[in-house]
């Protein structure tokens, strides 16, 4: 297939975030590649030789994926276009006979850690854990015998020749992972009504009050926040750039406008795309925060100018 066809994906074959890549329709006709990484597999999109990939971006337990965040704030931009939400639940995956008080080594993506702590602590104290490249690449390391056992989806177990010795674990109820489809910088979708828009800003200046005044500006028009992360520039200690969802689309007003207040504000604000939500929850607006209600104000605006207010 042509690069216009293909995606990539964190890998190996028997990861998460293949799970989540194949609940999208077009994923059936697309080739599917895995990459070792999260940067490799954004940068395959950079340079042309994908359509797009899908990455991990947050998780409900440990939060945001540090590896996307950085890759989406800096280098080529690119932008995200969906948004997929996977229920997490890990399984222990062994080579066939292993019993569970022969397990002494545990390997997982590092994310998964925080997701199975308590369960190790009360099943396996002693068990020495080494972070992999992926959940799916520990259980490749357990198949060649570098590690006892792997924590990955329980998908993974045949394509390594492994079997899940204990199933459904997790620490957290409902455990969910955010997954985005990113693809090189166009023109968004239209808005469904029922949309998040994501960006990254960096502030002008260091002072106290600083970020309160860029959150105002969400605060003032009635934006509602859905996630705020800070991370390190690489410029200095102390100095970050934020990463936000938040609810809306950006041919919103309301959204518009808190995008031209941060573009007159920031030292620099990177777009990262509008795009529908996976739950599909509506924003709830508050008075004086719509369309109609930005419209009728910038048309008495024009009035008052003309003399006819």
């Amino acid at each position: 297939m042509s690069p216009a066809s293909r995606y990539t994906y964190l890998g190996p074959e028997g990861t998460f975030t293949e799970a989540a890549l194949r609940t999208l329709p077009e994923a059936a006709t697309r080739e599917l590649l895995p990459m070792v990484s999260v940067p490799a597999a954004l940068d395959a999109v950079r340079s042309g030789e994908a359509a797009g990939a899908l990455v991990p971006i947050e998780n409900s337990v440990e939060g945001g994926v540090t590896a996307t965040l950085d890759e989406l704030a800096g280098g080529e931009p690119l932008m995200i276009y969906r948004e997929v939400l996977l229920p997490i639940a890990f399984a222990l995956l062994v080579r066939p006979g292993t019993a569970l008080e022969s397990v002494k080594t545990v390997t997982g993506h590092p994310v998964a850690q925080p997701q199975v702590r308590n369960w190790l602590g009360a099943h396996l104290p002693d068990a020495l854990w080494e972070s992999a490249a992926s959940n799916a690449d520990g259980a490749r390391l357990v198949q060649e015998g570098r590690y006892d056992a792997a924590f990955a989806g329980e998908f993974a177990a045949a394509p390594y020749g492994l079997e899940p010795l204990v199933r459904d674990i997790h620490d957290a109820q409902n455990a969910t992972t955010r997954f985005v489809l990113v693809g090189r910088p166009a023109r968004p979708a239209a808005p469904t009504g029922a949309d998040k828009t994501s960006v990254v800003m960096w502030l002008r200046e260091d002072h106290p009050g600083a970020l309160l005044e860029l959150l105002h500006e969400f605060a003032s028009r009635g934006v509602s926040m859905m996630r705020i992360e800070s991370r390190p520039t690489g410029e200095g200690i102390g100095r970050y750039c934020f990463s936000v969802d938040c609810e809306g689309h950006v041919s919103d007003r309301r959204v518009g406008d808190v995008l031209m207040g941060l573009k007159r504000s920031c030292q620099k604000v990177r777009f990262l795309g509008s795009y529908p939500r996976a739950d599909e929850v509506p924003p709830t607006l508050t008075a004086g925060t719509t369309d109609e209600e930005f419209v009728a104000a910038a048309d008495w605006l024009t009035r008052c100018m003309d003399g006819r207010a």
